[in-house]
């Protein structure tokens, strides 16, 4: 009798069960939550997939980020200081010295970034440093923190003139002395006694270089005759890893035409890899009367190439960049 009435009870809680998953799968379609539950793990698994390349593409755009807090630290110092020093020469001292903080601790948090030669800047009088464009010129930025903070030194710089068309970076170039670099305004800066820094390849060199570092500086010698004019020696430098750092599609041949017809540098920025930098400062090249500016551009040129040669490993990779910050070691090593 037990027997027989839990088997019953069995055959009855099977069959209601099999009812139960019946009705379920009937309204699952009635509803098209089935196609929804299919559409949403189609989601997942593209998610999975893009998200990488999401991340890659939007690293770039923090340092767009940073800068426009940079800016937006500027405009607050400005009229909190206009109350106590209005029209003072120093007015910007403690702005300069704050942000130069910041990228400094960027810089070494994210890139655990070195300066090797820093010693060869002046700590008074003037001298024209000459240096590789990265994709992104951030190791540039670090550098011109360390200087600040370690010399004590604002270090003007040339820019694009694009640049100058960024809206809202009008403050952050005054106070950084960024000019767009025509070559009497060099040479005066110069003549000052200030620190002068530009890139020869600029924004061609930063959009169409690649990871063998070739240098794009075409025929240029403008910033030689300046070093001429001004009498000035020129420092030059580089930064390991710069290129892993940050990459370019470059080879679109679109977008060399697009750079070339109109100067516009739309080129697609991927990385933002806390990859290991390493600033090298080369040995000065002196004033020299008796050489042209297409021979002083020449050595110049020279002069980074042997930066590049000495502490870049060639074609540079990213993964071996990001072992970097765990061991390090130099290329000769």
């Amino acid at each position: 009798m037990f027997g027989m009435a839990t088997a019953d009870e069995s055959y009855v809680e099977g069959q209601n069960g099999s009812f139960v998953s019946y009705m379920i799968a009937i309204v699952e379609k009635w509803t098209g939550l089935e196609i929804l539950e299919g559409s949403l793990n189609y989601l997942d698994y593209l998610l999975w997939v893009f998200t990488p390349l999401i991340i890659v593409f939007i690293l770039p755009l923090f340092i767009v980020l940073f800068l426009y807090l940079s800016i937006l630290f500027l405009h607050v110092y400005k009229r909190k200081r206009e109350l106590k020093e209005a029209y003072s020469n120093s007015v910007w001292d403690g702005a300069r010295k704050t942000l130069a903080t910041l990228w400094d601790g960027h810089a070494t948090i994210w890139h655990g970034y070195e300066v090797h030669g820093l010693e060869k800047i002046p700590c008074a009088g003037p001298a024209l440093i000459v240096y590789y464009h990265g994709a992104i010129p951030v190791d540039y930025y670090y550098f011109l923190a360390k200087v600040i903070i370690q010399k004590g030194r604002t270090c003007h710089s040339v820019a694009d003139h694009f640049l100058f068309k960024l809206p809202g970076f009008k403050l952050l170039l005054e106070v950084f002395s960024v000019m767009h670099g025509p070559q009497e305004e060099c040479v005066r800066a110069l003549k000052n006694g200030h620190l002068l820094a530009i890139s020869p390849g600029g924004v061609r060199e930063a959009l169409f270089s690649d990871e063998t570092y070739r240098i794009v500086w075409r025929r240029r010698k403008g910033f030689a005759q300046v070093a001429i004019d001004a009498q000035v020696p020129i420092i030059p430098m580089f930064t390991r890893n710069i290129r892993e750092g940050f990459r370019t599609f470059g080879c679109f041949g679109f977008c060399k035409w697009l750079y070339e017809k109109f100067k516009w540098p739309f080129v697609p920025i991927y990385g933002g890899f806390p990859v290991k930098f390493c600033t090298y400062l080369g040995d000065p090249i002196p004033y020299d009367p008796n050489i042209t500016a297409a021979e002083l551009a020449d050595k110049a040129k020279q002069a980074v190439q042997s930066l590049i040669d000495k502490h870049q490993i060639i074609p540079g990779n990213i993964l071996r960049a990001l072992l970097e910050r765990v061991h390090w070691r130099e290329k000769n090593e």
